[in-house]
């Protein structure tokens, strides 16, 4: 009777505290609520999941660049870009093959002007004397500038233009492997005039005295023209003066016209060059969820080392 009454008054006890866990009267281990293991173990693995997260959104959260960082960064990134690119074999004879075939096919559409524009732009020695050193210069020049503007007045969207940059480059090398491809001022016969040779200007590494030190033979796509539209978009949708927009959209124009008129590339070349970019913009949208130019503009850094964007 004793017996009965202590049982009954725990299970009371037990009810009135919604499962929880009790000592029995021996002093032995807690009795347990119930729950089953695989409730505690789907409990764990939920917060596995939830700390990783925390951890993939930290790492395409939007934050401010290092400098030494982005400066050691993009040193290596080209270092490896031109390593990986001149080691390519230079296919001569494949290349060659390659370049017929490109210009019957754009004859084919009607639109193998090159050759035209290439004498013309050739006749007039201060303009095309400036085309060469355009070549030779502002790709690099032009592209590093709006790297150190995004930098300093973007730095929200910085992380992301600039991965835009690199998957377009990264992928660039993958033309360059698989379709080598020679400019039209190495076609044999063709009749295009290699302008750095005859006017004797200096700085490409296409002709002249530094034609060894570059593969001649990546023709396929053109990173001008993916380099050069990436720096005009960029400037189009984050410049806030009108007269900068048009200038970023004039420079890809002009670049296309640079490489045309210097035989250093078809034009079906930039159509390589584009598709490149476009896909550097899918690899940057997949990664931070949001295109470039709708990133937050800024990055301050709030109490106890979190971060608040300011658009």
């Amino acid at each position: 009777m004793g017996e009965t009454t202590v049982t009954q008054l725990e299970g009371r006890q037990g009810a009135a505290s919604g499962g929880q866990q009790s000592v029995p009267r021996d002093g032995g281990a807690p009795l347990t609520d119930g729950s089953p293991a695989s409730d505690r173990t789907e409990g764990s693995g939920r917060a596995g999941r939830f700390s990783r997260q925390a951890l993939f959104d930290r790492m395409r959260a939007p934050r401010r660049p290092r400098l030494w960082f982005e400066i050691l960064l993009i040193a290596v990134s080209y270092w490896t870009y031109s390593l990986v690119r001149n080691a390519v074999p230079e296919q001569k004879a494949q290349a060659m093959a390659n370049a017929e075939w490109i210009w019957d096919v754009q004859a084919s559409m009607g639109l193998a002007f090159e050759k035209s524009v290439n004498h013309a732009v050739d006749s007039v020695t201060w303009l095309i004397v400036g085309m060469n050193y355009y070549y030779a210069t502002l790709h690099f020049i032009v592209t590093l500038g709006v790297l150190v503007w995004l930098f300093r007045s973007h730095p929200g969207r910085y992380a992301a233009t600039r991965t835009v940059l690199f998957a377009t480059t990264g992928v660039a090398l993958l033309g360059y492997y698989l379709y080598p491809l020679a400019p039209p001022r190495l076609m044999t016969g063709g009749g295009f005039i290699d302008t750095v040779l005859v006017h004797e200007t200096w700085g490409s590494m296409a002709s002249g005295d530094l034609k060894n030190m570059s593969n001649q033979y990546a023709a396929m796509p053109s990173m001008h023209i993916g380099w050069s539209l990436w720096c005009g978009l960029t400037i189009f949708f984050l410049a806030k003066v009108p007269w900068a927009k048009v200038l970023g959209l004039l420079y890809p124009v002009v670049t296309l016209v640079v490489i045309v008129a210097t035989a250093n590339h078809f034009w079906l070349d930039a159509v390589g060059g584009m598709a490149c970019l476009a896909f550097g913009y899918a690899v940057a949208r997949a990664w931070y969820g949001e295109w470039p130019s709708r990133l937050p503009r800024e990055v301050l850094p709030a109490g106890g080392g979190s971060l608040v964007a300011r658009r």
